[in-house]
């Protein structure tokens, strides 16, 4: 099978040339004929030439690859060479040199053949008239998976730009859920076009260089690909703020010539008193990449002098008690910082890094870091998850790979109950920076938590039902609220209930992605399932008034209104009535034509008591008391179905109901069924002549009623002083009696309960 719009008399070269794979088909493309960089725009530095050719690519290749892999990836050349005929990149190249960039970049990692043929054709379902059965056909199932997961959705009509991305970023994570490399590739491919990013218009850079950020920079830190992630943040910050980063390069070199003399001195000192201490190791010097210290001088409002610490050391020994070894010898060397020493080899980082880090003070009293670890630990520090590729033999890349391995199933969770894409991008984008905080369980577990995360990030971190039943905690030994930030070490014990449920308060202060969609799918969950209890009410209502029992209403009747409306299902229709998107009295009719009645007998009947629906006021979302009035039991009330609210009840004097006569269609009857011990929030105010002690005699007095205080507000005056008290009561029985004890303190002119109009 020959691509769609290749020339049929291509098909005998291709195979010609597939015969020889190492021979360059392409003579354009040579390493000695380096290809036009992208012209550099302004403000930006002159980019580096990253063309690369077939010959450099099955270089590589051959170093690891038998024969025939090569053939299956000079054959994938090929066919994507001939896809690409005749197309340019925006600097003027052939487009088939993006490609083979990627390409080259995964051979680095020494992925297979499978995933290298993909990155050549990755960008041919989506740039040329070859589709996913095409690819299947000529290269494989697994080629063409890979393919299509990188590949863009077509845009939907009238759908918007992020919308569209949001689509493309969740088809692209999926995919890496099922299979990792899809990830490689990507990253491979964002990486050589962040290299040849030159060549865009300003506007187009500094998006793309956000979005580098935002979502591809830390998917590689998440991964363990700590050279990629440091990769991609220099080049979005060298494109997406071009003029701070010459800046900030010029401070470097400046100072990388003013502490040469300070650094070699410590390097020396280091070089000397390991091997003294009986340690073979090797001493790397290192530097902080722009971007860091970029980030370190906004996060902590530091002018570049200030930040000292743009040198560190890296010390890689043979075995893991060589690292403590070493840690001790150079805290001897010089004086540590206390608070800034990390074991990440005890307790790893969420990506599997591993290392111990150490702050000393040095000559003249300059910070030095230092990273101690061993060479299987470099490698996976450096290469993260295609560790599993680059080094086989090597031990301790399972731990990295079962990391990977539950964060990608946790994707896979997010998604199976997000709503929208955009909904599970803003998740994934909260979980994809590692956890910074390390708790302990009470049996002693280590959990890892985001920087700021709370006792509710713990409790569903150990589990969704610890989650969505705490009420309490106790952290090291002590009674603590909810909300509390933890801090590393801290030992926590969640306290449950069995009736409790996640209050929508959390989503001010929870910092997990897990924690925030628990919640939400919870209350979702909750509003559903109230406004289909709810929406079965009304339409009852709604077909008692017209005289029908809701057990005539026939299976058929409900599959025709369903058709008619476009609805999936009889819950679907019975929520939207619930939350005031369909009118039950409309709803009634339709249904009702479904029945062997005469139209003329439904509206011929005598009248009849009306029924009212009964509140209790325990309903939750789907029925709401209006906070204007703040009706109690014992008052008059009606409620008012308003859209996305469901049933709004208020008293039946309440001036914003007054307002609202022109949905009177909308008004509902109801009535109080409540349990006695349930309490309703009311609000009083309450002038008196101010007066020491005075708020003190006035609580005492509610208290003495028994209700509990939920607010105070002070309204001050010349003469008097308005106080409000929001007080909770059973019913207006139990509000008269409060408001009997408070007329009884001399200093109260006048009091009364109190609706706000304007609420």
């Amino acid at each position: 099978m020959t691509p769609r719009h290749l020339p049929s008399a291509l098909a005998k070269p291709l195979v010609d040339k597939f015969n020889n794979p190492l021979a360059d088909p392409n003579p354009q493309l040579k390493s000695d004929s380096p290809l036009k960089p992208d012209s550099p725009a302004s403000g930006v530095p002159a980019p580096v030439n990253f063309s690369v050719s077939l010959t450099d690519l099955n270089a590589r290749l051959v170093t690891y690859l038998s024969p025939e892999d090569i053939a299956r990836v000079s054959e994938a050349y090929l066919f994507s060479q001939a896809a690409h005929s005749g197309q340019m990149r925006v600097s003027g190249e052939p487009y088939i040199s993006h490609p083979l960039a990627v390409a080259a970049g995964l051979a680095d990692w020494h992925l297979d053949a499978q995933a290298l043929s993909a990155a050549l054709l990755h960008d041919v379902m989506e740039d040329t008239d070859i589709t996913k059965e095409q690819l299947t056909e000529r290269f494989g199932k697994g080629v063409a998976d890979l393919v299509d997961g990188v590949s863009k959705i077509d845009r939907i009509e009238h759908q918007s730009f992020e919308e569209a991305q949001a689509d493309n970023f969740r088809k692209m994570l999926l995919a890496m859920a099922r299979d990792v490399r899809v990830i490689l590739i990507k990253l491979a491919d964002r990486r050589h076009n962040m290299q040849t990013l030159g060549s865009m218009r300003a506007d187009k850079r500094r998006r793309i260089a956000r979005e580098t950020l935002d979502i591809y920079a830390p998917i590689a830190n998440r991964l363990g690909l700590n050279a990629l992630y440091r990769e991609l943040q220099e080049l979005a910050f060298c494109h997406g703020q071009p003029m701070r980063y010459r800046v900030l390069e010029k401070a470097v070199k400046k100072a990388r010539g003013n502490r040469r003399e300070v650094v070699s001195k410590i390097l020396e000192a280091i070089r000397t008193t390991l091997p003294s201490a009986g340690l073979d190791a090797e001493v790397m010097g290192r530097e902080k990449h722009l971007y860091g210290i970029y980030r370190k001088m906004r996060e902590k409002q530091l002018s570049f002098s200030q930040v000292l610490d743009i040198y560190g050391f890296r010390i890689v020994v043979k075995d893991r008690p060589s690292c403590y070894l070493a840690l001790g010898a150079l805290h001897a060397l010089y004086p540590p910082v206390p608070g800034k020493f990390k074991d990440y080899i005890a307790i790893p980082k969420a990506n599997g890094y591993q290392s111990l880090h150490t702050t000393l003070i040095g000559p003249f009293g300059t910070p030095v870091e230092i990273q101690i670890r061993t060479a299987e630990m470099h490698n996976v520090a450096e290469s993260g998850v295609a560790s599993h590729w680059l080094y086989k033999d090597e031990h301790g890349i399972s731990q990295v790979q079962q990391k990977t391995h539950q964060w990608l199933q946790s994707l896979i969770e997010l998604q199976s109950d997000s709503g929208t894409a955009s909904e599970f991008l803003e998740h994934v984008k909260i979980d994809l920076f590692p956890g910074e905080v390390y708790v302990f369980s009470p049996k002693g577990k280590i959990f890892a938590l985001p920087r700021g995360a709370t006792v509710v990030d713990f409790a569903y971190a150990v589990h969704t039902d610890i989650g969505d039943r705490c009420v309490a905690c106790r952290i090291n030994f002590e009674t603590s609220p909810l909300r509390t930030e933890l801090k590393n070490g801290d030992r926590v014990e969640v306290i449950t209930a069995p009736h409790a449920a996640p209050n929508p308060a959390w989503l001010g202060y929870v910092k997990s992605a897990r924690a925030r969609f628990r919640i939400r799918h919870f209350l979702k969950t909750q509003q559903n399932e109230e406004s289909v209890a709810l929406g079965e009410r009304l339409l009852a209502h709604a077909l008692h008034e017209m005289g029908i029992s809701s057990a005539k209403i026939l299976p058929e009747a409900w599959d025709r209104f369903k058709k008619e409306s476009g609805v999936r299902s009889k819950r679907a229709v019975l929520s939207d009535i619930g939350l005031g998107k369909r009118l039950p009295a409309i709803v009634a009719r339709r249904l009702a034509e479904g029945l062997d009645v005469p139209t003329t007998s439904l509206t011929a009947k005598l009248p009849r008591a009306r029924q009212a629906i009964m509140i209790r006021g325990t309903e939750g979302i789907a029925v709401q008391l209006g906070k204007c009035c703040r009706p109690i039991p014992g008052d008059p009330i009606v409620g008012l179905i308003r859209k996305e609210q469901g049933l709004v009840v208020h008293t039946h004097d309440c001036p914003v109901l007054a307002k609202l006569r022109s949905e009177r269609g909308n008004w509902v009857d109801v009535a109080w069924d409540v349990t006695p011990d349930h309490l309703f929030d009311v609000t009083i105010r309450v002038i008196v002549k101010n007066a020491r002690g005075l708020l003190a005699r006035l609580a005492k007095e509610i208290a003495e009623s028994n209700s509990n205080i939920i607010d105070v507000s002070v309204e001050d005056d010349r003469d008097s002083t308005m106080l409000y008290f929001t007080v909770q009561v059973t019913d207006r029985v139990h509000l008269a009696r409060i408001l009997r004890a408070l007329r009884r303190v001399p200093e109260v002119l006048r009091l009364a309960r109190y609706i706000n109009p304007h609420h």
